[in-house]
C-alpha cells in the first residue's frame, strides 16, 4: 500500500519532516517514491509547506495519509474536514 507519510531528517531534540509518498513496506526514513513537501514544527507557528498538486495526484491515486499527514493536509486546505 501506498502512504503518504512524514520523513525525520532533523537533528536530535529538532525535529523537521518531509512530506513523502513511499510504500508502507519501507523503514520511516528509508525509501521513498516522491518528496511532496515539508513540515516543521519548531517554528511558531509551525511551518507546513506541502505542494498541493502532487498531493491531490496522489490521493486521487489510492494513496492513504497517515493521521499526521491527514492533519497536515486539512490544515493546508488540500483536503476537507
Amino acid at each position: 500500500m501506498v502512504k503518504i507519510r512524514l520523513r525525520r531528517v532533523g537533528a536530535k531534540k529538532a525535529p523537521f519532516y518531509r512530506v513523502v509518498v513511499a510504500d508502507s513496506r519501507y523503514p520511516r526514513d528509508g525509501r521513498f517514491i516522491e518528496e511532496i513537501g515539508t513540515y516543521n514544527p519548531m517554528t511558531d507557528p509551525s511551518e507546513i509547506k506541502i505542494d498541493a498538486d502532487s498531493a491531490k495526484k496522489w490521493l486521487a491515486n489510492g494513496a492513504q495519509p497517515t493521521d499526521t499527514v491527514r492533519v497536515l493536509l486539512k490544515k493546508s486546505g488540500i483536503i476537507e474536514g
